[in-house]
């Protein structure tokens, strides 16, 4: 039996409405939708719309554009995770004779492929895709901005490119290979590359007066893998909890922690800004936090999923008109008002169920030439070494099966750390990629590299 997920407070739901209804009329949308998710479930929704009696609800479908990419990415990760491909397989080996062939998986996925942002020819967002029926027509005689590898150009064009390299590994359309191996198993039933009653329809709003005119919504073709899929608020909020925790009939935790994590060289503007982009992922450092999600944007539609990794707090917006309301600054508006009204408590401290001995010796003190660093056991069995400097480098580490640890996060991510012992068994160092950490500030007792001075520590004679 599933237990009903903890209400809101009454001033904290007054408080998001108020939030979502000043995005519908500040940005003058047709109607715009919204959720949030705690604890792996909605815990609350709203809406509002310009139309007395037709608020959409969670079921409603609005386009969402961009975000589309992310569900590609997962179809790509599966792939790998299957042994099919690998990120670092040239496009040219699973879908030959491109044109930009160079480019690999990854670079594509991350947008750093150096690919043009947008196809040639009329505005593929509100032309029909058979105007494009081949990916030449897509891709046009010069496809590359930039050197492959070298920087973030977001690229819609590899996203079409990714879509491609699923249907041609799984023989069968993107469409369809979505919804089998995504949409059914997380019960995504009302995402889908076409909508079905009821959904918004597309708008654009005037710049100077308050009148509408009607978007074309066309299909894609070529390019559905970059922004053709409607969704709700209801169903973007199960996908987010799966990009926060996995779902091993999809994704492994391991794997969409992967999509997290930043992947591509940020520009100058986004590094100022605090965004990356990982694996079919915006990464965004917003006001202390870090959200993790995507934003969505198409004639007609608007578009924002945001999690909130530390609050484990979601928000979605959808919105059905070209530009006006700033669903991006709403989602995390709508994640600060709960975090703040009604923080979590913190987990209750346990201490561990068994005792490692070998492992319970590492800790404590430890020093990398003179920076002094601590090594704690985790909760889960793992080791942490923290820095006691603000300029030092830690990480958490995870322990394998041949008695090191890996490096998970910070400048030690990949990394080994190995203990090394004594013949007598007692710890004499740690190694972690090369760098030696001792007991005692360059411990002369230990293989600190270029050694250590035979006269050890002295004063500064004047």
């Amino acid at each position: 039996m599933t237990t009903p997920p903890e209400q809101l407070l009454p001033a904290t739901r007054r408080a998001l409405l108020h939030r979502l209804a000043t995005t519908q009329s500040e940005g003058r949308a047709p109607s715009v939708a919204a959720a949030v998710v705690r604890d792996g479930e909605i815990v609350w929704d709203g809406s509002r719309s310009a139309s007395d009696g037709q608020a959409p609800g969670t079921d409603t479908q609005y386009r969402i554009g961009s975000i589309t990419k992310t569900f590609t990415a997962v179809l790509i990760l599966r792939l790998r995770d299957e042994g099919l491909l690998d990120l670092g397989d040239p496009l040219e080996k699973h879908v030959p004779g491109t044109g930009a062939g160079e480019v690999t998986i990854a670079q594509l996925l991350a947008h750093a492929g150096g690919l043009a942002a947008e196809s040639p020819g009329p505005w593929w967002e509100r032309t029909p895709g058979s105007l494009r029926p081949h990916l030449a027509d897509i891709l046009g005689e010069e496809p590359f901005r930039h050197p492959s590898g070298r920087v973030h150009h977001y690229s819609n064009l590899g996203y079409a490119l990714l879509g491609t390299v699923v249907e041609r590994l799984r023989g069968a359309s993107w469409e369809d290979v979505l919804r089998r191996e995504v949409l059914e198993p997380l019960a995504l039933h009302r995402t889908a590359a076409q909508p079905s009653a009821p959904y918004a329809e597309a708008w654009a709003v005037h710049p100077w007066a308050d009148v509408l005119l009607p978007e074309p919504v066309e299909d894609y073709g070529l390019m559905a893998p970059a922004g053709q899929l409607w969704s709700t608020t209801a169903d973007l909020a199960r996908f987010a909890v799966f990009l926060s925790r996995g779902d091993d009939r999809v994704l492994s935790a391991e794997s969409v922690r992967e999509m997290r994590t930043p992947a591509a060289p940020s520009a100058t503007r986004d590094l100022a800004s605090g965004a990356s982009y990982g694996l079919g992922t915006q990464v965004l450092h917003i006001e202390g936090r870090t959200f993790v999600g995507h934003g969505g944007s198409v004639p007609g539609f608007l578009a924002a999923l945001l999690t909130s990794v530390d609050d484990d707090l979601t928000a979605v917006v959808l919105a059905n008109c070209t530009s006006g309301p700033a669903v991006f600054v709403a989602a995390v508006d709508l994640v600060r008002i709960v975090a703040e009204a009604e923080p979590r408590p913190p987990q209750p401290w346990r201490p561990l169920r068994e005792v490692d001995q070998g492992q319970l010796e590492l800790t404590g003190p430890w020093y990398w030439g003179p920076s002094p660093y601590a090594l704690r056991l985790a909760a889960e069995g793992g080791l942490v070494l923290d820095s006691l400097t603000a300029a030092g480098r830690g990480s958490p580490f995870l322990a394998q099966e041949d008695g090191t640890w890996l490096g998970l996060e910070g400048y030690f991510a990949g990394e080994v750390l190995r203990a090394v012992r004594r013949p007598d068994g007692s710890p004499s160092h740690l190694d972690i990629g090369s760098f030696v950490f001792t007991r005692e500030p360059y411990d002369a007792g230990a293989p600190v590299p270029g050694g250590v001075d035979p006269e050890g520590w002295r004063g500064l004679k004047q």
